[in-house]
């Protein structure tokens, strides 16, 4: 299955799956789609993209360990709940605020920032899983080779 055509498209493939993930993300608050969904398409973006051009290839492309990027998005979904104990509502509660952007108002929300924190997570401990099998099935290969 490793062609020289799907080595040369899965590059482009990847990046219009991480760019549609990140549409699904921001649409999920008023249509399907958000974080989890939007994660998962970015995980089968980077699967797609391991198996092209080996793991090697996508952990130089991610910059970060897939965990690091999971225990980031935790983090973040931990803040969106906690931002509203601090404000003195029920936790998980969903908080507005409204910033002038550039003379623009720009809606922000901790439900988005839970949306990105889920949307890590699912991201990274796919990520991780997938070439965690990428790199047993390539050493498997390698020992019946011998």
């Amino acid at each position: 299955m490793n062609t020289l055509i799907f080595r040369t498209v899965a590059p482009f493939l990847t990046a219009l799956m991480l760019l549609f993930s990140v549409f699904v993300l921001l649409r999920g608050h008023n249509e399907p789609g958000g974080g989890f969904i939007g994660g998962l398409i970015a995980a089968s973006g980077l699967a797609i993209f391991g198996i092209a051009r080996g793991v090697a290839a996508v952990r130089r492309a991610l910059y970060f360990h897939p965990l690091s990027i999971a225990g980031c998005g935790l983090f973040l979904s931990t803040v969106a709940g906690l931002l509203s104990i601090l404000v003195g509502v029920p936790f998980m509660t969903g908080l507005w605020i409204y910033p002038n952007l550039l003379g623009l108002e720009v809606p922000l929300s901790s439900v988005m920032l839970f949306d990105v924190g889920v949307y890590l997570v699912v991201l990274g401990a796919i990520t991780s899983i997938a070439l965690t099998l990428e790199e047993k099935e390539v050493a498997m290969e390698e020992k019946e080779m011998e």
